[in-house]
């Protein structure tokens, strides 16, 4: 077996803090890497960006900005639509007054401007907790969809009310806009989602993501030992929208090109994104990626076996996948609340060790 090793041994502190220890891990990181970057974009389509590839990148981003909140911090959230709302509605602000600005610089932006919504309607976690702070952030995602519906200035006075991405160009070649190519939008995707990924996985594993956790386990005990709950609390609150914002703003410029808040980022994808880290494995960057790539592709499939093979109702079909999920959802939580993140790493362990799996 290539993965079984004579054991694990480090013999610095650079190979102990490494992102993946074990080097089956790191090649396999580097083979993805070089396949997504490499090989899919010579290869995608119309059909597969915009039915899997974007939408998983965009959607990956978003659990990441949710599980640093909530598996890594403790703190429950519901506002995560309205705060990609935030991020869409600011690009596309910036989009329009400050044309000759390069995309990429409104993107990022406007997951600061998310940030900042973010750490302010975060302040009630210092009081609040569980339950009662899960209501806040609810009252905050129906607040900004409000928001964004009643005040015309953030979309422009349009009469229709939704918000239209202008074309924008990245190397002389456009990512948002009708003109668009699919490996253009797969490929400023997962630039940012690779960015995203590592600065989580280098915050988590540093001081702030241990205060993070100190602050999930147990706030008292850790405000005890020095932690400063209202640092720790305010900043997964500001990082976490900063990833959501970053995208709502990727979800509205590059993969709808039009929406309108309350059908694009209504109630329904705040639970989206929670079940996601559910099902993916709260706490966990790998589980982020997991829980968007398994709800994505669910409705694909349902559609391919139920719809076009044995000729169900589109309807029927929907119906079917509320419920493999909330069976999935029930499962995990009950038996399993690391998720399909945990089932991976226990796989791991097991093949490592064989023919003696424990």
């Amino acid at each position: 077996m290539l993965y079984r090793e004579a054991g694990d041994f480090k013999t610095s502190y650079a190979a102990d803090s490494q992102t993946f220890p074990i080097k089956f891990d790191r090649i396999g990181f580097w083979v993805t890497m070089a396949v997504a970057f490499l090989v899919v974009p010579f290869f995608i389509n119309d059909y597969w960006a915009s039915a899997i590839f974007v939408p998983f990148l965009i959607y990956a981003i978003a659990a990441i900005g949710l599980n640093i909140l909530t598996g890594y911090c403790g703190q429950v959230s519901l506002g995560t639509g309205g705060f990609m709302a935030v991020g869409a509605y600011a690009c596309y602000k910036l989009m329009t007054a400050f044309p000759d600005v390069n995309i990429v610089i409104h993107i990022i932006l406007s997951g600061g401007i998310t940030a900042a919504v973010g750490a302010a309607f975060g302040l009630p976690s210092l009081r609040i907790k569980g339950f009662y702070l899960a209501v806040a952030t609810l009252a905050a995602q129906f607040f900004l969809v409000w928001l964004f519906n009643k005040v015309s200035w953030f979309y422009n006075d349009s009469a229709s009310g939704q918000i239209t991405a202008p074309e924008r160009l990245v190397f002389g070649v456009p990512v948002t806009g009708p003109n668009t190519e699919a490996w253009a939008q797969y490929l400023i995707c997962l630039v940012f989602v690779t960015v995203c990924a590592l600065i989580a996985r280098n915050l988590t594993r540093g001081t702030i993501g241990r205060t993070w956790m100190g602050i999930r386990d147990m706030d008292i005990a850790a405000e005890i030992i020095g932690v400063n709950p209202l640092k720790a609390k305010l900043t997964a609150f500001a990082v976490s929208s900063f990833f959501v914002g970053i995208s709502g703003a990727l979800f509205f410029a590059v993969y709808l090109g039009a929406v309108e808040v309350g059908e694009a980022f209504g109630i329904q994808k705040s639970f989206l994104v929670l079940f996601m880290i559910i099902i993916g494995g709260l706490g966990s960057i790998f589980g982020s990626f997991a829980g968007a790539a398994f709800l994505v592709i669910l409705p694909v499939v349902l559609k391919l076996i139920g719809v076009d093979l044995l000729g169900w109702p589109t309807d029927l079909v929907a119906h079917f996948q509320l419920v493999i999920v909330g069976a999935l959802i029930m499962f995990f939580l009950i038996k399993e609340p690391h998720g399909l993140a945990q089932l991976w790493r226990l796989a791991k362990e097991k093949l490592r060790l064989w023919p003696f799996p424990y």
